[in-house]
């Protein structure tokens, strides 16, 4: 019988793509690990925290796009790309954070921000005695010292930092934690 007319069946196609729930719970499991060696490449907590978090953004882009292939050794592929991203920001500086002296110009959000905290700030002195109020009032916002603050109130120095104390265990209990 000869056997190069037969014919083998086709092999079973198996997806080797990654599902982003695949990913995300590989990349879960490999994050601290990646954390202290990108850690221990820049140096700065900050600048490791950055990049995984851009090779995450990159692998998982991949796997929503179902073209990030499962890999046989997650963390080895995983980190390659990071140390890749870290060597770009090496090569390329002006895609790197520079330090100065000078804060950035404030953002233009038409007023909102400023309105939000003047909202908040009002409706937080809004739940304190009048007492309370004036002494946060004068001593917080008016940058008074206790001695002068109860001149202006009449009161005692003491009676006015009892008051402040008071009314900030207030208005802390009431923000979200």
């Amino acid at each position: 019988m000869d056997q190069s007319h037969t014919t083998c069946p086709p092999p079973r196609q198996t997806d080797h793509r990654m599902s982003p729930g695949d990913f995300d719970e590989s990349f879960t499991a490999d994050m601290p690990r990646l954390r202290r060696r990108l850690l221990a490449m820049t140096g700065n907590p900050h600048d490791a925290d950055d990049l995984l978090q851009e090779t995450y953004l990159r692998l998982s882009r991949r796997a929503r796009s179902q073209s990030l292939t499962r890999q046989q050794h997650p963390y080895a592929y995983t980190c390659a790309v990071a140390l890749n991203l870290l060597r770009d920001s090496w090569q390329h500086p002006s895609r790197r954070e520079r330090t100065t002296d000078q804060l950035p110009e404030a953002g233009w959000d038409g007023g909102l921000a400023s309105y939000e905290a003047s909202a908040t700030a009002l409706a937080l002195l809004s739940m304190l005695s009048e007492k309370e109020a004036a002494a946060v009032i004068l001593v917080d916002l008016e940058g008074l010292t206790h001695d002068t603050a109860g001149e202006r109130l009449g009161a005692h120095r003491g009676t006015v930092q009892r008051n402040r104390l008071r009314g900030l265990a207030k208005m802390r209990a009431a923000l979200p934690h």
